[in-house]
């Protein structure tokens, strides 16, 4: 009788948060599917592997310093890892091509973050199926490709990309270094073997995904929110969660908490932590706040030098913690909006619970997330951005209580519904399955 082969693949983050826990919720996803799954980490944030045990965790060592880590300096962190990832993960696919063959398996594919364009010759080279998963919305890597072409024209920065309204040029990002645009170029010249995987949905990016399809020519599997799908998967926080916050918002009305929490890598300074402080106490606005470890030396310290109305304020109808468990937070009936840097994430995760945003991007996709929040789906609210207790007072108030606010939790609770029925029966359902078959389809 003969010994059924198994396909196991092999999934490749970068070492960022944003970035391991999607592809962990893929790997979730694909482990359900029946598909024996291998992560390749590198040392640094690397996930618990007692959180996931149906997978195999292999260490990768791609040399980043902790200074390197710690600068923020994404630019220089990709261009590393680009350049030290190819010897380590080679040595290492190889010996698992290796060992598959004595286990009675197969290599069936290697799925990569996009991050990563240099995993692409690896996989060529030793003859792999290859997928890349983006954990960007699907429009912006559209905007690279409009950069390219801002750079062959004259247009001013307050038009509108004809391709992309309503975003405009000043929406899009500024390649302002030749590291930063080598780096776009090779993520442009990218072809996956089968195809590119989109934690997104049709129903919020159909147009951009026709338009990526047909730039690139390769198969587009649109198979998001991975976390609605991945239901069952393990935290892969890099920071303890704190629950003790789920137990105060089941003591708050319906609706009645805004959410702030500027994901983890963004900040403010302590004088701007001092003016939000301001703001919200200001806006009679209950609150759930996540300050993280590192934001300020001492938080404990810093809530003593505020004036007493504002501690008051804070005891009387705020919860301040490290860290929260977000996607339980945003699904709980108490929260009624969301403070965010517009992280791609983050946004998912707010529009899945029909929570609609008040927009504070910071950096890299973060612009086009909140622009396509509060023009395209009208569900964020822009404000000025200014970090000042009276701008922080007005735009909490906008969003958590006047008419306006009101409207944008009905249309995002419409869109929750349309992207529920996406991955139930829906394009993103329909698209995992594609996905699966031509895996399995390349391996017959």
């Amino acid at each position: 009788m003969e010994t059924q082969i198994r396909n196991r693949l092999v999934l490749i983050p970068p070492p960022f948060q944003g970035h391991i826990t999607p592809m962990l919720q893929l790997a979730t996803i694909l482990h359900s599917k029946g598909f024996s799954i291998t992560i390749a980490h590198d040392n640094f944030n690397s996930p618990n592997p007692s959180n996931h045990p149906n997978f195999s965790f292999l260490p990768l060592f791609y040399g980043l310093s902790e200074t390197q880590i710690s600068s923020k300096n994404f630019v220089d962190i990709t261009a590393t890892l680009n350049a030290k990832c190819v010897s380590p993960l080679k040595e290492l696919l190889v010996d698992q091509i290796e060992k598959a063959n004595m286990n009675h398996e197969k290599i069936a594919c290697v799925i990569y973050d996009g991050l990563m364009y240099s995993i692409e010759s690896v996989a060529r080279e030793l003859k792999l199926a290859s997928i890349i998963l983006r954990v960007t919305c699907a429009t912006n890597l559209l905007t690279y490709h409009a950069v390219v072409q801002r750079q062959s024209t004259d247009c001013m920065s307050l038009d509108m990309v004809p391709e992309l309204e309503p975003l405009g040029f000043k929406d899009l990002p500024m390649l302002n270094s030749h590291v930063m645009q080598q780096q776009i170029a090779k993520t442009l010249a990218v072809r996956p073997s089968l195809g590119v995987i989109y934690n997104t949905v049709n129903c919020l990016e159909g147009k951009s995904l026709h338009r990526l399809h047909e730039l690139y020519k390769v198969n587009v599997f649109p198979i998001g929110p991975l976390h609605m799908i991945a239901e069952d998967s393990s935290s892969s926080s890099c920071v303890e969660e704190d629950y003790s916050c789920i137990g105060w918002l089941n003591n708050q009305a319906t609706k009645s908490v805004l959410y702030v929490s500027l994901g983890s890598i963004a900040s403010w300074d302590e004088k701007e932590l001092t003016e939000v402080a301001w703001g919200l106490a200001n806006s009679k606005q209950k609150f759930l706040w996540v300050i993280r470890p590192g934001t300020i030396n001492d938080v404990s310290e810093w809530l003593e030098s505020l004036p007493k109305e504002v501690k008051v304020a804070i005891e009387e109808r705020g919860c301040i913690v490290k860290w929260a468990p977000q996607r339980e937070v945003l699904a709980h009936q108490g929260v009624g909006g969301f403070w965010s840097h517009c992280g791609w994430n983050s946004t998912l995760e707010s529009l899945c619970e029909g929570v609609p945003i008040m927009c504070q991007p910071h950096f890299g996709d973060q612009g086009v997330n909140a622009r396509l929040l509060s023009r395209v789906w009208k569900v964020g609210l822009e404000w000025s951005n200014v970090i000042e207790r009276n701008e922080v007072e007005r735009a909490v108030r906008r969003l958590m209580v006047n008419e306006e606010g009101k409207e944008m939790a009905q249309r995002a609770f419409k869109l929750k519904n349309e992207i529920k029925l996406a991955v139930k029966a829906g394009s993103s359902y329909d698209a995992l399955n594609g996905m699966v078959d031509s895996i399995l389809s390349v391996n017959l």
